[in-house]
């Protein structure tokens, strides 16, 4: 399934998206250091933090629960002040290489909020550890450890209407990655009770491999991702000793049929290098006899769904509004 939108020769990006789209490459630029580290007292000058809100804005607030401090694992939880029963619980991996970003970087404060206003549902917002300084496995680790202290502090922490049986995983570019990859780690736990994962919502996740893509070799220049940058994420978040021809990278490598791997949308944009990976990563879920749908917007580039000045931004927010409504519906079907 695809855009109606005829793809462009050319990108095209408002002046004000590419004056954003500048800053943010810059300051992740400027902040690793040659020997593979990471410069955060740099990116915390210039690396603005939204609040916990508990007062509704737009008719939603937020709050913030700490999992583990030892490993500063905690949520953001975003709650809709809707009227109704069985609300969805989605969880949400945010993006950043693995090595940057988190839950109350304005940008992902707001992309959840919007989530929470427009579904609607309870967005829950993962802080996951952060490489180079915390390798594989930790991120998915992080991701699983939160699932389970919501199957056991449901009752403290999300009120009576939010359902964990209409669970969703959600996550862009590196947190697509680790949706997908906490997602089999909950399938093949079934230690779960209350949590059932009933859909994925995969947007432009970031995996990879030794190889290179025709579109990694041909969409060179594009915003944000780069050979250069998503080699150093790897380096960065793998084992010591591995290439990108890992699992954690490539899903291909690993078996699901036998799994109950939830539904998935794959959202692949036109000019984002890592594409041919990610529609392979769709048909490699429909290889495995899951179902999966592609979503495509092809003048789009990658993390696009985080200005909302684009209206490609809003008609995403759309569709994943109604593929949670499809899946809620079959459940009940």
């Amino acid at each position: 399934m695809a855009t109606v939108s005829q793809p462009n020769q050319k990108l095209t990006i408002p002046f004000k998206t590419r004056i954003a789209l500048s800053v943010i490459s810059t300051l992740t630029d400027n902040a690793q250091r040659p020997d593979g580290s990471i410069n955060r007292r740099f990116l915390r000058l210039l690396d603005f933090r939204a609040p916990p809100n508990p007062k509704p804005i737009n008719s939603v607030s937020s709050s913030d629960f700490v999992v583990d401090p030892s490993r500063d694992l905690w949520f953001r939880l975003f709650t809709p002040h809707v009227s109704g029963d069985r609300i969805p619980v989605v969880v949400f991996f945010h993006g950043g290489g693995f090595a940057f970003l988190s839950p109350n970087a304005y940008p992902y404060d707001a992309v959840c909020r919007r989530f929470a206003r427009k579904l609607p549902a309870y967005v829950i917002s993962v802080n996951y550890r952060l490489a180079p300084e915390h390798r594989y496995p930790a991120q998915y680790d992080d991701g699983f450890d939160v699932l389970k202290y919501l199957e056991e502090n449901r009752g403290t922490v999300l009120p009576a209407n939010a359902d964990l049986s209409r669970c969703f995983f959600a996550g862009d570019s590196a947190g697509g990655n680790i949706a997908h990859n906490v997602a089999l780690r909950v399938c093949r736990a079934r230690c779960f009770a209350a949590v059932k994962l009933v859909g994925l919502i995969s947007i432009q996740p970031f995996f990879g491999g030794e190889e290179r893509t025709e579109a990694e070799k041909r969409l060179v220049g594009m915003p944000l991702v780069s050979p250069d940058r998503t080699d150093w994420c790897w380096r960065a978040m793998l084992p010591e000793g591995s290439n990108r021809d890992h699992e954690a990278a490539r899903p291909d490598v690993v078996d699901i049929s036998g799994l109950d791997y939830p539904e998935t949308m794959v959202v692949v944009a036109g000019f984002d290098p890592l594409r041919d990976w990610q529609r392979s990563y769709c048909e490699w879920i429909k290889l495995s006899g899951k179902r999966a749908t592609l979503v495509e917007y092809p003048n789009m580039f990658h993390a696009f769904y985080i200005f909302p000045e684009l209206p490609e931004s809003g008609e995403l927010i759309q569709r994943i509004k109604d593929f949670v409504a499809e899946r809620v519906a079959s459940l009940s079907a």
